[in-house]
């Protein structure tokens, strides 16, 4: 099975809109998108933190 090429993944989260769906939705969808495929990268390089560091340092804020 051949891997989804970005534009595939793109094309697919938009077909599963509706149709009356507005430009803002369907960016934000992109968006939302491009930054899971962002965040699953760098957990597979390792370079993620980890909830209890995410947490500590929220509480720094």
């Amino acid at each position: 099975m051949q891997a989804h090429t970005i534009k595939q993944e793109a094309l697919d989260a938009i077909q599963q809109l509706p149709d009356d769906a507005s430009t803002e939705q369907i960016m934000y969808r992109l968006y939302v998108l491009e930054n899971i495929r962002r965040g699953q990268q760098d957990a597979a390089k390792g370079d993620s933190q980890v909830a209890e560091e995410l947490l500590k340092d929220i509480q720094t804020w």
